[in-house]
């Protein structure tokens, strides 16, 4: 067995273990809690990973990426060839390429890296595209709530990774925009090929009983693989091909994106420095950049450049321009968290809208939400609630 197929294995045990509901205070936690829990940990490397996702989830993006890459950094080598044949690809908005090229399909597939908040608001910052393009379906591996349709609202026990504020802003603004939300998980025990093949057959049983709109897949790393996969034989992506007859679009945005520091980034990303929005690659026939390696595994590769942190909070926070800054005023007792809900949404059951802590005087505290409003309770060290703080964005 391979380290990437140990990694999702271990990756789906540990959604399994964490399916009961949990209360805030276990999720959204201070950095400090975290890196203590952290560092008093003596399981096998695999906790670098779990750890990476507890990061991801209150908020510390930066702190996520770079616990993830202390398990290793694979740079690949690249030959002159290589280097030449970027010299000759040009550089193109991700966004529109992925919404022009899904019109004519009925399939989307895009995946992410678990612990990297970034992959979720770029899945969002397609959906609108999407769906005036006609789809109107959107399954998560992650989702097991089946009430969400009728709620209209992520809560706390919707899964697992959806506890992650992003990864809540990306169902919340689905449901408001007309999406109906599915999970098409395996069923528990479920590893390897057979837990490939059910999921594919979750989703092909779902259209086969809503045959009248497209479908958008949001997975997890290699389960958007179109082609053959050791261990498994065929990826999810692979095996709904097989079992539909309709060939996904599938959008791989997880092999080249920014690590936790600059020097680790993948060249392809490096080079792309002077760009701010994600990117694709098109050569001079017209052809999009796909990986560097064959076979290819999906249609299409998606390069995020790095974008610089503002005030602590990740630059690609802003994707699809449709947030609002909202300064979050200082208190003389730090640190604190601060913690935005959706009006109308339980904060002991619902996912927040963002989450920041503030602990150094004077540092701008910032946070990022939609317009709306917004309750924003902010939180001691103790998870005790010493203020809620009302705002409208209009």
């Amino acid at each position: 067995m391979n380290r990437v197929s140990l990694i999702l294995i271990l990756i789906f045990f540990a959604v399994t273990v964490h399916s009961r509901a949990q209360k805030p205070s276990e999720i959204y936690r201070f950095s400090g809690e975290i890196q203590a829990a952290f560092k008093a940990d003596t399981t096998p490397w695999l906790h670098y990973q779990t750890y990476a996702t507890h990061f991801s989830f209150s908020g510390y993006h930066r702190q996520a990426l770079q616990t993830w890459d202390i398990a290793g950094v694979r740079q690949p080598l690249l030959s002159t060839a290589d280097t030449l044949r970027f010299g000759q690809l040009q550089a193109s908005d991700a966004r529109e390429y992925i919404l022009q090229q899904a019109k004519n399909e009925r399939i989307l597939i895009i995946n992410e890296a678990h612990h990297n908040a970034q992959h979720r608001a770029f899945t969002r910052s397609l959906l609108r595209g999407l769906y005036d393009a006609g789809y109107r379906y959107l399954g998560l591996e992650a989702l097991w709530d089946e009430q969400i349709n009728e709620r209209r609202y992520p809560t706390l026990s919707s899964g697992y990774y959806t506890v992650e504020p992003e990864f809540g802003n990306l169902l919340s603004e689905a449901l408001q925009m007309g999406y109906t939300l599915f999970g098409y998980e395996a069923s528990e025990g479920k590893n390897g090929k057979k837990r490939e093949i059910e999921q594919a057959e979750n989703i092909r049983k779902f259209m086969d009983a809503h045959p009248d709109g497209k479908v958008l897949v949001h997975c997890g790393f290699s389960h958007v693989y179109e082609g053959p996969v050791t261990t498994w034989e065929k990826a999810m992506a692979g095996r709904l091909k097989e079992y539909t007859g309709i060939d996904p679009f599938t959008v791989n945005q997880e092999r080249y994106t920014p690590k936790g520091k600059p020097e680790n980034d993948p060249l392809y990303v490096q080079w792309l420095r002077d760009h701010k929005e994600p990117q694709v690659l098109i050569d001079s026939a017209g052809d999009v950049f796909r990986g560097m390696v064959e076979p290819w595994q999906t249609d299409v590769v998606v390069l995020h450049p790095r974008v610089e942190d503002v005030d602590g909070r990740p630059g690609w926070i802003t994707t699809g321009k449709t947030r609002y800054e909202i300064p979050v005023p200082k208190r003389a007792s730090l640190p604190l968290l601060a913690l935005a809900y959706r009006d109308g949404e339980p904060p002991e059951l619902a996912v927040p809208a963002d989450v920041l802590e503030l602990s150094t005087p004077g540092t701008p505290a910032v946070l990022y939400l939609p317009a709306g409003k917004y309750s924003i309770r902010l939180l001691d060290k103790d998870h005790q609630v010493i203020e809620t703080i009302d705002v409208k964005i209009k």
